[in-house]
Order: structure tokens, then sequence, then C-alpha cells
């Protein structure tokens, strides 16, 4: 078994203003075995304005900083966080389930994000016009946007951090942070270390508490200029009415459901093992998870076969263990709303193929890779996001079947394509209303590229060049470059 000691890293304060305040009142639990591991402040609305005060105060010197130091911080930040790679991985371990190897690779991912936007930093460009007037130039300028708030969820509690907080760093914004209550160690651990590679005081600031009360602040405050929020579909709705009022931007990547659609003509093996990534990897909780199977009937048993048989071989265990495939769901909610649709499903036809129970001899909140041969489109379980290892399956004869089907849902974030027609994967690429498609791969993810969904999976987009430009305000500048005396201003020219 690997080092699993977090001690080095473990931070149970809040950051506001330089300051690690706060006394622990909230318990954080391993969902492998119902321990509390930690307890974090409880803050709410006071705290909250605190921090985006101390943002808007620290904004002006941050932004004016040159970009090359920027991102001199940012990649003292990066280097620490690799640095820190084993011990960080194992307070995520701790607090979220995710098993050990998983908790590896999803830090060396955040990682990628620092280090991207990093280098990214140096090349925001604004832009000179050529001239409208013998004595006229335009210059487009690209500004920081201001006070950023962000909001990011449990199932990936440090790239989700990175994706959002790195590109608004790069870009000269100042940050207030509000973690997922039941992952705040893994966000209070990288503020940490953002600090010890230099960030300035009031810079990033993270609070943890009352999720309302804090959440209102974000909304209301003036000095917040985004809101960047992963989560639900609802909570989003909920905070683009909040920030209509105060005329803010919002950057939503909201809930998924994505379908995976495999031809006849498919490589099945490849296809398979897509699948069973797609959906069992990270327990099942990702809002790109291929939640949807769509089999051409051509190839449906046999692919389910071996699916079925791949899924029964899963090891289910301590995440900390090495042979660990599986961890647990990461709240009782998730595992008791599973097991309230799954008997639900069944009640309107749906057969359970594997799974569908929990776990014998487990304690925590572990639940069987599971696999549901649905009847139809029309069962709730379908366009249901469970955010766990539950995978829907239908068969279909045409691809005009299955688009319509791959678009009958309010979600839009992802969708996997598998044929080896080149012709084929074009057209469904272009027909699959999805911000992100995969042909013959899946949850293929990187900084390079932008990532966001369309529909109820929300708008704007995280990762990629584009993304940084969520961050800055374009500012245009009119210059006579004439010694002469302007005309009558009268008269317009």
């Amino acid at each position: 078994m690997a080092d699993t000691s977090y001690a080095s890293v473990l931070e149970t304060r809040c950051l506001i203003d330089g300051a690690w305040l706060g006394e622990g009142e909230t318990p954080v639990t391993d969902p492998s075995r119902g321990e509390v591991i930690a307890k974090v402040p409880h803050l709410g609305s006071e705290a909250a304005t605190q921090a985006v005060d101390a943002a808007s105060a620290a904004l002006v010197a941050w932004g004016a900083e040159p970009v090359k130091a920027r991102a001199r911080i940012l990649r003292a930040w990066h280097d620490l966080v690799m640095e820190n790679r084993e011990a960080l991985a194992a307070l995520l371990t701790a607090e979220q389930g995710k098993p050990l190897a998983e908790a590896l690779g999803e830090i060396d991912y955040a990682a990628s994000y620092i280090e991207y936007y990093a280098e990214e930093a140096k090349r925001i460009l604004g832009e000179v016009i050529p001239a409208a007037a013998g004595n006229a130039r335009a210059m487009v300028l690209r500004q920081p946007i201001g006070v950023v708030a962000v909001i990011t969820p449990w199932n990936f509690p440090a790239a989700m951090i990175t994706r959002k907080v790195a590109p608004a760093l790069a870009c000269g914004c100042s940050i207030v942070l509000k973690p997922a209550p039941e992952t705040p160690l893994t966000a209070l651990a990288l503020a940490r270390l953002a600090e010890r590679a230099g960030v300035p005081a009031g810079v990033l600031n993270v609070v943890t508490g009352d999720a309302p009360a804090i959440g209102d602040v974000f909304l209301s405050h003036p000095d917040v200029r985004l809101v960047g929020f992963t989560g639900s579909t609802a909570v989003g709705k909920h905070l683009m009415r909040g920030a209509a009022d105060g005329m803010k931007r919002v950057a939503l990547e909201l809930g998924g459901n994505a379908p995976f659609i495999v031809f006849e003509d498919a490589n099945i093996e490849s296809a398979v093992n897509a699948s069973i990534a797609g959906i069992f990897g990270a327990t099942g909780q990702s809002c790109v998870a291929g939640s949807r199977l769509y089999l051409h009937e051509d190839i449906a048993d046999e692919f389910l076969d071996r699916m079925v048989a791949q899924a029964k071989e899963i090891k289910i265990g301590d995440p900390l263990a090495d042979e660990t495939q599986m961890g647990p769901l990461c709240t009782t909610g998730q595992r008791d709303n599973i097991e309230s649709e799954l008997a639900f499903a069944v009640e309107e036809g749906a057969k359970i193929l594997t799974g569908g129970k929990r776990p014998d001899g487990f304690d925590g909140l572990y639940f069987e890779p599971t696999i549901v041969s649905c009847p139809s489109q029309g069962l709730r379980i379908v366009d249901t996001e469970l955010f766990g290892p539950v995978l829907c399956v239908q068969t279909f004869k045409t691809e005009e079947e299955v688009v319509e089907l791959a678009n009958d849902t309010e979600h839009g974030l992802a969708a996997g394509i598998f044929t080896r027609d080149s012709a084929r994967s074009l057209r469904m690429a272009d027909a699959v209303r999805a911000g992100i498609v995969w042909v013959n791969t899946y949850r293929v993810v990187s900084p390079i590229a932008e990532f966001g969904g369309i529909k109820g999976s929300g708008y704007g987009r995280e990762s990629g060049f584009q993304a940084m430009y969520d961050y800055t305000r374009p500012k245009t500048v009119w210059m006579n470059t004439s010694d002469a005396p302007m005309a009558n201003p009268f008269v317009m020219r």
C-alpha cells in the first residue's frame, strides 16, 4: 500500500485576506469508513463579505503585476502541487473516497491547469484596429474582469478548483472560493500551497460554511463581477437569476447525461473498455459519465455479454488499497437516490443485468457497478443524472433513430460515438447536440481544449486559451493622432 499520510498538507482553517481563520465546526467524513477525519469552520455572510472586500482591495495591485510575475507565481504553485502530489492525493481520497490511483491522476490533472495558464498568461492580447479616419486609432485592451466568486463540487475537488482559479489568476483577477462541504480539505490545502508560491494576501480567499448565505453574498456584492459554478442544473439556474440583478457574468458547467453510441461496425473491445471507464470511472460521479448506452441491435447481445462480465470483475474496496478499482459514493443521499430510482425503474419495466445493490461486506457508501436494460426512452431513469455507477442500455436500428434518442434530453454536455465509418462519425459529431463529442475514445480531457455544454448543461467554457477571455473585459480606447485641434464638437464626423 502506498504512503497515505496527508498531515503535511492538512489545513482546517479558512483563508481571508492572507489570514487563516476560524475553528473547526463542520465535520468532514471519510465515505469509505464513515469516520470524521477533520472539522472546518462554518462561516456565513459576514465572513464571505469580508473575503470579497479583501479580494476587491487586492485586485488593482494584482492586476497591475507584470504578466511575467503572475506567470512565475503560477508556475511556483504548480511545482509545489507536484512536490506534494502524494499527500494531496491521500487527502483527496480520505475526504472524497476516490481510489488513490484516481486521486493521483486528478492531482496531476489539476496541476496541468496551473501549468497551462502560467504559460498562456503571457499571450493575452488586445487589438489595434485600422484607422476609421485619418487622425483616429482604436485599441481594444483586455483587463481583469474583477473579483471572481468560485463555487466548486465534490466529485473532482482539486481539478474543478484549478480549472477556474488558474485562468482567473493568470488574467489578474482576485478570487473568493467556496468549496463543496463534503470536500473542503483539498481546497484549503491547495490554497496553502498557493500562498507559499507567492499569491499575495487577499488575491485568493477560501470560505467554508453556510452555502446559501455565502452564495447570496456572491450574488449581491457589487464587487463580484463573475460567478463560476460547477454543479447541478437547478443550482445553476438559481445563480443565473441572482446574477441578473447585479448584471454579473456567470460561467456554468452543469449536469450531464451523456449518450454513448455504438454502431455495428465499431471495434467492440475498444468500445466496451471505453464504456466501462466512462460510466464506472470515478464511481460514476462525473458530469461526463456515459450513462446512456445505445447499442446497434446487431451487436447488442455480444456487447452486453462482454460488458456485464467485465462489470462483475471490477474490484470494489478500500480506496487506499492498490488493487481497488472502484471506491464508495461520496454521500449517503446519492446512494439513497440511486436505490430509489432503480426500484422505480424496475416497476416501469427495466431489467437489472448486473449489480443494483450494496455489495456485501462493506460498511461505507459502496454500490455495485450496475447495468440496466431499459425497454424505452420514456423511463424516468433514462433522463435522470444519478451521479453514480449506473448504466442505462437501449438498442437502435438506424442512425436517424439514435440521433433522436441521443438528443432527447435536457442535457447537452458530452457524447461518445464508436464507429469505423469516418463519414458517419462526422455526421454524428455534427448531429448530436453536446458541447463535447468523443469519437472512438471517451473521457479524454486536457487544458488545451475547451470544456463545457449546451442546453441544461450550462454555458461558458473552461479549459483552452479562449476560456481566459471569460475572466477579462474588453476596453476600447479611441485616440486622436493629430496635433490639430478637434473639429466643432457639435458636428459628428
